[in-house]
């Protein structure tokens, strides 16, 4: 696990070094967007959230076992804030050897290759399980990510948290997604999620950081209930 996350964290150090402008990280901020007051917020929410959530969390568990006896929980690599990289957890939606059947589906389909390019997503994910797909649509794979929230990887409102082979599609955008810690929810997830191309949510990521209010952060937390009800833009 250690091994891969050095590994991405040298491919990203690769692309800001490629761009014609720096990524700021904390050269230009001496703490993420949103400072003391974010952070308290985070804390508080997420912490009640998570004692909320646990007859939520026993339940998941328990059909994910029972699905396929695999492991519960995925670590996927991200960028956090600074460039720093951080295991963002997840309840695990994908057979355990997704990695395998992500390349051989790409390597027979060359549609799903170039969507893939594009987006770093499929809307047909031959990865994905059936409980896998109802976990995302309802957004409840994301639950976990409550623990990286306290434990100061992400907050409950910012960028949506990429791995470092998406940094090269920010470009000159990328220093704006480091001075912020990569958030549970943000712009983009109320705005569309996957049905924004990925330069609209370069896009909104950056207003989000210029523009960021404590107030902001309340409308978006309040916003994303419905859209985790309609499931609008999730797959």
């Amino acid at each position: 696990m250690s091994s891969r996350w050095h590994s991405g964290q040298d491919d990203f150090a690769a692309v800001a070094a490629r761009e014609s402008h720096p990524a700021p990280s904390t050269q230009s901020a001496d703490v993420p967007v949103g400072g003391l007051a974010k952070r308290v917020v985070d804390i508080a929410i997420a912490a009640v959230a998570l004692l909320l959530c646990v007859p939520l969390f026993a339940f998941v568990v328990a059909l994910i076992k029972c699905w396929d006896r695999g492991p519960v929980f995925y670590v996927h690599g991200r960028i956090g804030y600074g460039g720093r990289p951080f295991g963002c957890l997840k309840f695990r939606t994908m057979v355990p050897n997704g990695d395998e059947v992500l390349r051989s589906h790409l390597k027979a389909s060359p549609a799903a290759a170039r969507e893939w390019e594009e987006t770093r997503k499929l809307k047909s994910d031959p990865r994905v399980t059936a409980l896998g797909m109802i976990l995302r649509k309802s957004s409840l794979d994301e639950l976990p990510q409550l623990v990286n929230v306290l434990r100061g990887d992400m907050s409950l409102v910012g960028p949506r948290p990429i791995v470092p082979a998406e940094a090269g599609m920010y470009g000159q955008e990328i220093g704006a997604y480091l001075r912020s810690r990569p958030g549970l929810t943000g712009a983009w997830q109320v705005s569309g999620r996957n049905n924004e191309s990925y330069a609209r949510r370069v896009a909104m990521d950056r207003n989000y950081v210029e523009h960021w209010s404590l107030w902001r952060d309340i409308v978006i937390m309040v916003r994303t209930v419905p859209v985790l009800l309609t499931t609008r833009g999730s797959y």
